[in-house]
């Protein structure tokens, strides 16, 4: 999963990169546009899984998932079209699969706020009209080199658009056909892609005037928000989760938290590999076949696929692995048709 985190400058974008990748990469500042250059980093998604399945495999390596992040500097009005090194920014995020929008819903007089004052439904506005604003040049550009009788199809997909966005419509909450949405994807639109707000908190957000607004706009707009202590989780990127529990008892991390929130919206999902070499953990889009989960490991996979043995999680905890889940009955052949499930262990058999 790679996501792309977007903001004005100050929100604390830089602060939740730096606690999402568990370790110091972005410079977080007080003043705008201490991120010129965006950062990026990856960091494995701990899965308390993969340590069950490693143990009774005996396996001599653990391989998770990963989540990949960009952190581009902080957008301010007029970004579209270059203010700030604008244009720039936002090439950044044209590829990535999810966007998270950071919103500032804290209070503190020594971090100045390029708007002068505190009002995150206004910031969100502000950001989202200016990704709608560069999806406008793109398509219009894209109008301007074809000829109209020659992309009679594709004009009128645009001009929809077109009009979409004129309204101030965030396309990927529009109801645009799923082949539409991806055709214009393609064309490097922002706001094709999922995006969900994270409400960067100070304290309890449940008594957060600010965040409480958020919550009810994003309501009104079907649009998932999650409250993050940014700065508390930078503070304690060294800490295990059980240090972090005793500081503040409930606390969700946010890397957990904007986790679950991101496979969610995207509908993916984990299945595994286990044995003596390596136990390994694999993210697919949820009603993936067995061929196509098995070309996630090697195209040759997909290409010979001829069935697979599966087992779920729970009885491969339960039998201590294959050789008593099979004398079980539990282990089942799997064919081409087969939806993997969230949690199964497989084994494919293939032929090239």
């Amino acid at each position: 999963m790679k996501c792309g985190c977007v903001g004005l400058p100050n929100v604390g974008k830089s602060t939740l990169f730096n606690a999402l990748m568990k370790k110091q990469i972005a410079d977080a500042q007080n003043y705008p546009f201490c991120t010129i250059e965006p950062n990026s980093g990856s960091v494995a998604i701990n899965d308390s899984r993969l340590d069950e399945l490693s143990k009774i495999s005996q396996s001599k390596k653990i391989i998770p998932t990963t989540l990949e992040c960009i952190d581009i500097a902080g957008l301010v009005k007029g970004a579209s079209k270059g203010e700030g090194k604008g244009n720039a920014f936002l090439s950044h995020i044209r590829q990535v699969d999810l966007i998270i929008h950071v919103i500032r819903c804290f209070e503190n007089e020594n971090i100045t706020h390029v708007e002068n004052d505190i009002d995150p439904i206004r910031d969100i506005n502000l950001i989202e009209t200016e990704l709608i604003l560069a999806d406008m040049e793109i398509l219009e550009r894209w109008k301007h080199k074809r000829n109209v009788v020659e992309y009679k199809k594709e004009f009128k997909i645009i001009d929809n658009t077109i009009n979409l966005l004129n309204d101030g419509k965030y396309l990927y909450f529009e109801d645009i056909s799923q082949e539409n949405l991806i055709w214009l994807r393609q064309l490097g639109l922002i706001t094709t892609r999922p995006m969900f707000f994270v409400a960067n908190v100070d304290s309890d957000s449940s008594q957060n005037e600010h965040f409480l607004k958020v919550q009810q706009y994003a309501l009104s707009k079907n649009i998932s928000v999650v409250p993050v202590q940014a700065k508390f989780e930078a503070e304690c990127i060294d800490f295990t989760d059980e240090e972090i529990e005793e500081l503040a008892p409930n606390h969700a991390r946010a890397l957990n938290t904007i986790l679950k929130t991101g496979y969610d919206i995207l509908q993916l999902q984990t299945y595994f590999t286990s044995g003596e070499k390596e136990t390994r953990a694999w993210t697919i889009k949820k009603g993936t076949l067995a061929p196509q989960a098995a070309g996630k490991i090697h195209t040759d996979f997909e290409r010979g696929f001829i069935s697979a043995d599966v087992l779920s999680y729970d009885n491969f905890i339960k039998y201590r692995g294959w050789s008593e889940a099979k004398k079980a009955g539990k282990v089942h052949l799997a064919g081409r048709s087969y939806e993997v499930q969230n949690g199964d262990v497989m084994l494919f058999k293939f032929n090239v």
